[in-house]
């Protein structure tokens, strides 16, 4: 069973992109989420992050992401810090669900696949990709949220042209009816390779 990485910077779709690859029947895995929740369940994240941030890390036995935001945009150490608290962990649960999976390919969604030199643990990555005018305006809808901070977090991710360099498939996803062709596409390239 082929691993594929799905990647792309903020507001660039990522997670629409992976939804219909969901409808392709292809399994999907989306890092972020897994990792939000292993953060509000796995006891040893929980006790470690609390000590690195304080007790304000967790309201009601509830990751408290707001203060976790504050805390880590302006300091990638700190940002370092947690990632390997809970990336390991991210890491082998993913594992344990790859185990149960029976198709030609997985999708793994994961937003720094590159920022993280992480490639070389997929066997083919797909890079999803936006004017910047569009993410903007896709993340302004979506998040209560400046657009300086989003700007700010995309001036911090690769630029798409070196994902793009770095990727085997490139999905531009502009307009939903070319996209869902794209990925089609994609989709019939993997499943024959991944015979």
């Amino acid at each position: 069973m082929k691993i594929v990485g799905l990647t792309g910077g903020i507001g660039s779709g990522k997670t629409t992109i992976a939804n219909y690859f969901k409808s392709l029947g292809v399994p999907i895995y989306i890092a972020d989420k897994e990792a939000k929740a292993l953060m509000n369940s796995s006891k040893v994240i929980k006790r470690k992050l609390t000590a690195l941030f304080g007790e304000e890390a967790y309201l009601k036995g509830e990751l408290n992401r707001p203060f976790l935001a504050s805390k880590i945009f302006a300091n990638k150490d700190i940002l370092q810090k947690m990632n390997a608290i809970v990336h390991p962990k991210v890491a082998s649960h993913f594992k344990r669900w790859l185990k149960k999976q029976n198709a030609p390919y997985i999708i793994k969604e994961a937003a720094i696949i590159f920022e993280n030199n992480l490639e070389f643990q997929y066997d083919f990555i797909i890079v999803v990709v936006a004017e910047e005018a569009i993410r903007l305006e896709r993340v302004l809808n979506r998040d209560n949220t400046s657009r300086s901070k989003i700007k700010s977090i995309i001036d911090n991710q690769l630029p798409d042209s070196e994902k793009i360099k770095k990727s085997d498939f490139v999905i531009t996803n502009e307009d939903l009816e070319s996209a869902k062709a794209q990925t089609l596409e994609i989709h019939k390239t993997l499943t024959s390779l991944s015979q």
